[in-house]
C-alpha cells in the first residue's frame, strides 16, 4: 500500500492536508499533533513486514447480533462463538457482530460507552476469543450517540468536555434542504443548565448528533479507533457515516468534510494498522454511494446497497431488466478496494439506492407486494414534504414467497437462486445470519416492541437450532447445507475473486447472468440464473463457449455438452459454467 512507502515526514504532510481542508489552517497543526501522539507508542508497519492480502475468494461475511442466538444463563458471545465454531468454521472468513456496547435504544446502535462491553452479551474477552479465530468487523456508530451516554450528560450540564460535543440548531435556520432518513422531527429541544436547545437528532431523540465541526470530537473518535484496532478488531464499519458533517443551508449529507474524515481515518489505520479495513455503511442513491472509494483513499469497501432492491424486484417481477441495467453500469472496484454485496441484513431492504433505477411506481409496486408476504415499511421524509418509503421490514426468506401473481411452491429454489447470484458478483459476499438460517418473519417481536426492523431481528436457542440443523426435513437445515455447498464451491475459484473482472451477460429479461475472469486470466466462469418459476431456454451461442476447452456446470458438477446448441433452465435453475475446476 501507498502509505506504508511513506516518510514520517510524507506521512505527517499528507495527514496535515486533510486536516487542513476540515479545520484549516490555523488548527490543523495542533489537530495532528493530537494524532500523532495518539499512536507514539507505535511505529509504523514497513512494507516488507506487512500482510497485505487484504481479501480473496474464500472470504464470507456473516452478520449477527451477539444475541442472535442464546442458550440458558451462558453469555451471548460465548454461545455466538460456539455456534460459529461448531457451524462455521473454514466456511465464514469474517464475523460482523452488530454493536455490542451499552446502548439505549435502537438495538445497539444508541452506544452509551464505546469502551464497554455490554455485560448482558459478555466482555472484551469473549471479544478477542472470537477475533482470534474469525476476522471481526464491528462497528463505529459515529454520526450519534445515546442520550444516556456521558457526553451528553455533560452537554446538559454544560460541562467540558461535552457541552461541546453536540449540534445544536435554530428553529428559525433554514433546514429545508436536510435529507432525512426519518420523518420524526430534526429538532429536539432540550433542558440545559444554560437555557433550552435545540439538537439535532437524524435518526431518533435518543440517538443525538455529534458535532465534528469540534476538532476534539475527531480526536474522540481516533483514540476509540486505535482502542478497537489493539483489541484485534480488523474491520471497522463507519455507520451512517454519510450524515456526518451538518452545514446549514446544504443537504447535510455526503459533504466534503465527511470524505476528508474518511480519509483521515483511512490514513491513519494504513500507517499503524495496515491489515485494517474499512466499510462505510451509505444507504443512500447509487452513484452517491459509489464516490466513498474515493481516489483508493477512502473506504476500502462499499456496501452494495443497491443490489438488495434490485435482486427482490427481480425475483417478485420474474424479470431481470433492471438488475441487468444496473450490472452493466456498475464500475470495478478501484485498487485496493471492493464491494460488501449482500441481500439481508439486520436493517430493512433499503429503498434510497434505486432511486432513478426503478420508478416510483415500480417502488411502490413492490412495497406493496413485500406487504401481502408479511412485510412492513418504513417511511422517511422528504423536503417538499410527505413521506417516501425508506425500506422494506421483511425477512428474506418471506420476501422469496412469491412473485407479482402471489405465492407459489417456489420459495427455497427462488431464495437459493438469490443468494447463488449475490454469491457469484464481483466483491465479498456476506450473509446475515437470519438469511443463513433461513429465519422466518418474527411477529411476536414486532407487536412485542412495535418497532418494524424487530420482524427481521428474532433470536434463536442454541439446542433449536442444533436441531433444525441436524433435520434434514426442515427448511433451515436444507438451506444451510446448501448454501455451504454454494460457498465451498465458490472458495476455490479464482475467477470468483472479489477483483476478478465481470461482464454482464444479455440473455434476456427472464435470465441473469454475468462472465467472471480470473487475474491470471486462465479460468472464466459463466454464472446464469432463471430468475422465473418456468422453464427458460439458453442458447449456447450467446456465451461463446470456446470449444477447444472442456466445460462444467460447477454446482451440478456436469459436462457441458457443447454439441447441444440450446439447454433447458428449470424455474431458478443457476449453474456456473467453468473451464477450469
Amino acid at each position: 500500500m501507498d502509505v506504508l512507502r511513506l516518510t514520517n515526514q510524507e506521512f505527517n504532510n499528507r495527514l496535515h492536508s486533510h486536516i487542513r481542508k476540515i479545520y484549516g489552517e490555523e488548527a490543523a497543526l495542533q489537530v495532528v499533533e493530537k494524532i500523532l501522539n495518539i499512536f507514539s507508542d507505535l511505529q509504523p508497519i514497513k512494507e516488507h513486514d506487512a500482510n497485505l492480502e487484504t481479501w480473496d475468494q474464500s472470504d464470507i461475511y456473516l452478520i449477527t447480533y451477539g444475541n442472535s442466538i442464546l442458550s440458558g444463563s451462558d453469555k451471548p458471545l460465548e454461545v455466538l462463538h460456539q455456534f460459529l465454531i461448531k457451524y462455521l468454521k473454514g466456511i465464514v472468513s469474517t464475523v460482523h457482530i452488530l454493536p455490542f456496547f451499552p446502548y439505549s435504544s435502537d438495538d445497539g446502535f444508541a452506544v452509551i460507552d464505546y469502551n464497554q462491553v455490554n455485560s448482558e452479551l459478555g466482555d472484551w474477552n469473549d471479544i478477542k476469543n472470537i477475533s482470534q479465530q474469525f476476522n471481526l468487523m464491528v462497528d463505529l456508530v459515529i454520526n450519534h450517540i445515546s442520550s444516556e451516554s456521558k457526553w451528553f450528560k455533560q452537554f446538559l450540564n454544560s460541562e467540558k468536555p461535552g457541552c461541546g460535543y453536540f449540534v445544536t440548531a435554530d428553529e428559525k435556520d433554514d433546514l429545508s434542504m436536510v435529507v432525512r432518513p426519518r420523518s420524526s422531527n430534526l429538532l429536539q429541544a432540550v433542558e440545559t443548565k444554560n437555557g433550552v436547545k435545540n439538537v439535532w437528532c437524524t435518526f431518533s431523540h435518543d440517538q443525538v448528533d455529534l458535532n465534528f465541526s469540534n476538532p476534539d470530537v475527531l480526536i474522540e473518535f481516533i483514540k476509540i479507533l486505535s482502542f478497537y484496532m489493539r483489541q484485534g478488531i480488523r474491520v471497522i464499519r463507519l455507520d451512517a457515516i454519510a450524515f456526518l458533517w451538518k452545514q446549514i443551508g446544504t443537504n447535510c449529507i455526503n459533504l466534503t468534510e465527511t470524505h476528508e474524515i474518511v480519509k483521515v481515518f483511512r490514513l491513519i489505520v494504513e500507517r499503524y494498522f495496515p491489515r485494517a479495513l474499512f466499510v462505510t455503511e451509505t444507504n443512500i442513491p447509487n452513484i452517491e454511494n459509489l464516490k466513498y472509494f474515493g481516489n483508493s483513499n477512502e473506504a476500502h469497501i462499499i456496501y452494495n446497497f443497491s443490489l438488495p432492491p434490485l435482486l427482490l424486484h427481480a425475483m417478485w417481477a420474474s424479470t431481470s431488466e433492471h438488475l441487468v441495467r444496473w450490472s452493466m453500469s456498475l464500475p470495478p472496484a478501484p485498487t485496493n478496494c471492493t464491494y460488501l454485496n449482500f441481500t439481508a441484513s439486520h436493517d430493512g431492504i433499503g429503498l434510497r439506492p434505486v432511486e432513478g433505477i426503478l420508478s416510483d411506481d415500480m417502488t411502490d409496486a413492490l412495497v406493496t407486494g413485500m406487504q401481502t408476504f408479511g412485510g412492513q415499511v418504513t417511511t422517511r421524509a422528504i423536503t417538499d414534504a410527505g413521506e417516501r418509503p425508506y425500506e422494506i421490514n421483511i425477512t428474506w426468506m418471506d420476501a422469496m414467497k412469491g412473485t407479482i401473481d402471489g405465492e407459489d411452491n417456489y420459495q427455497l429454489e427462488r431464495f437459493l437462486c438469490s443468494q447463488t447470484i449475490m454469491l457469484g458478483l464481483e466483491g465479498i459476499p456476506a450473509f446475515y445470519i437470519h438469511s443463513l438460517l433461513a429465519g422466518e418473519n418474527d411477529y411476536e417481536s414486532f407487536a412485542a416492541t412495535n418497532h418494524k426492523r424487530a420482524i427481521n431481528r428474532g433470536q434463536w436457542d442454541f439446542d433449536e437450532v442444533n436441531q433444525m440443523l441436524s433435520d434434514y426435513t426442515s427448511k433451515s437445515c436444507k438451506i444451510f447445507h446448501d448454501l455451504k455447498r454454494l460457498i465451498s464451491i465458490r472458495s476455490k475459484q479464482a475467477a470468483f475473486h472479489p477483483n476478478a473482472t465481470q461482464f454482464t451477460l444479455h440473455l434476456g429479461a427472464s435470465l441473469f447472468g454475468f462472465w467472471r475472469q480470473s487475474m491470471d486470466r486462465e479460468q472464466s466462469i459463466f454464472a446464469i440464473h432463471n430468475v422465473t418459476n418456468i422453464e427458460q431456454p439458453l442458447s449456447l451461442s450467446n456465451i461463446n463457449l470456446i470449444c477447444t476447452d472442456a466445460w462444467v456446470d460447477l454446482i451440478a458438477w456436469d459436462t457441458v455438452d457443447l454439441s447441444t446448441e440450446m439447454i433447458t433452465l428449470q424455474p431458478y435453475q443457476c449453474l456456473w459454467i467453468t473451464n477450469k475446476s
